[in-house]
């Protein structure tokens, strides 16, 4: 997603976001960024462990009626 920007789009986002909140307000958006990032990461880990859980049982209970079948 970030390649297609390159360094001089990365430098004209810093400079945009640097007039808009202000040297002060940088790292705290930075750190509220990251701190989102983050949970949305974890949020999305622990939807997909889920579905794979499910999987998981569904395949072991196929496999269980499969073998009662027998």
């Amino acid at each position: 997603m970030f390649q297609s920007i390159g360094v001089p789009g990365l430098v004209i986002i810093l400079v945009i976001a640097l007039i808009i909140f202000g040297p002060s307000k940088l790292p705290q958006l930075g750190r509220a960024v990251g701190q989102t990032l983050k949970e949305f990461k974890d949020g999305t880990k622990e939807v997909v462990d889920d579905v794979k859980q499910e999987f998981v049982l569904d395949d072991s209970k196929k496999e269980k009626e499969n073998e009662e079948k027998k």
